[in-house]
């Protein structure tokens, strides 16, 4: 017992040390200067996503949300100067465009002579004509402050005319106002809480910037075409991130008149729906592929370049979009591969990640 305790023990933690000392050797000296092309390659790589040009039909429709007011009274103006002799309706009645409110008595200015029997100048007996006032407008007489015995002026402005009609009107953003440059159709109105649909004709679009510059039934008064952002969804918008088209500064208004017979009250919630514009069996590709909104956009033709060279950077024509896709006019053909997202452009949000986390697209 005492020799295995002196001799054999010592021994062998003698062995285990020095078998411990040569594996740390080996894996310092000789492992570790082994070529690292030997290593397995990575089991995933990073593809940038590329999506083809593809025939489809586009269907420009935008939505507006807007509210129900009341049209604004017509003012009542004296046409004719002199005193008021009559008024023949009082503030709240119902009157037709034509109808006489009220009469005025002027007197003309005689310039012939006059004699009396004798002979003797006398002074000429005053004429006296007499006017009516009329209602400029159908509607409800909101208010009358002409008086008898009272002197008017012409354009004077003495009362006014409720029309008894309504309007639904909403704010646009500068996207939405690009794609209702293709003079926008019939709006359907969708009141909350109201009757069914129905349709508006006369549809108006009007700058924020100019009282004038709105034009009925035909869009805005400004040059150019092309496409926006979607309506109402968020979507990858180059240059900046994913926001919906709802979201951006209001620049303009549209507004149509409701149709006599539906029954509505101002403050009324309402969408109208504008078609603005189809284009049938046209070359598409997303929104997200596009750089540019209006006329001219830019795309990245994929696989353009040989040996990993960058993809090749193309300008195309821009026609009608739906809000996801874009019709090219020109510039592009059908199948040809072009970058999915625009390089360097935050992406849409990815169903898949957490709230506020966006994927964000590679860069050329």
């Amino acid at each position: 017992m005492g020799i295995f305790r002196r001799v054999i023990l010592p021994v062998a933690w003698l062995l285990v040390f020095a078998i411990i000392a040569v594996a740390l050797v080996k894996i310092a000296f000789v492992d570790g200067l082994e070529s690292s092309g030997a290593e397995p390659a990575p089991l995933a790589q990073v593809d940038i996503p590329v999506v083809p040009a593809t025939r489809a039909t586009v269907t420009n429709t935008v939505q507006i949300k807007g509210t129900v007011q009341s049209d604004a009274a017509n003012p009542v103006r004296s046409t004719s100067a002199g005193k008021v002799i009559k008024i023949f309706v009082e503030p709240g009645a119902t009157v037709a465009k034509g109808d006489a409110l009220f009469q005025v008595k002027a007197e003309r200015a005689v310039t012939t002579t006059q004699t009396s029997k004798d002979g003797t100048p006398t002074a000429p007996k005053p004429v006296y004509d007499y006017f009516d006032i009329l209602a400029p407008s159908a509607g409800t007489l909101k208010t009358l402050t002409a008086l008898i015995d009272q002197q008017l002026s012409v354009g004077e402005n003495v009362g006014s005319i409720d029309p008894g009609t309504y309007t639904v009107a909403g704010s646009v953003t500068a996207a939405q106002q690009y794609r209702l440059l293709g003079k926008p159709g019939p709006a359907e109105i969708a009141l909350v809480g109201g009757p069914a649909p129905f349709q508006c004709a006369e549809v108006t679009l009007r700058n924020n910037t100019s009282d004038d510059a709105g034009s009925t039934s035909g869009g805005l008064a400004a040059t150019g075409g092309g496409a926006g952002m979607g309506v109402g969804a968020a979507v990858a918008i180059p240059g900046g991130g994913g926001q919906s088209e709802e979201s951006g500064t209001p620049t303009g208004t549209l507004s149509c008149a409701i149709p006599s017979g539906q029954q509505v009250f101002a403050g009324l919630g309402a969408t109208m729906t504008v078609n603005a514009g189809v284009a049938a069996d046209v070359v598409t590709v997303p929104l997200t592929s596009v750089k540019g909104s209006v006329k001219d956009g830019i795309v990245w033709i994929a696989g353009a370049g040989a040996n990993g060279a960058a993809p090749e950077q193309r300008t195309v024509q821009l026609g009608l979009n739906d809000g996801s896709v874009v019709e090219v006019t020109s510039g592009l053909t059908e199948g040809e591969q072009v970058l999915e997202f625009v390089p360097g452009a935050p992406a849409a949000p990815d169903p898949m990640m957490g709230p506020g986390q966006v994927a964000y697209a590679p860069a050329g």
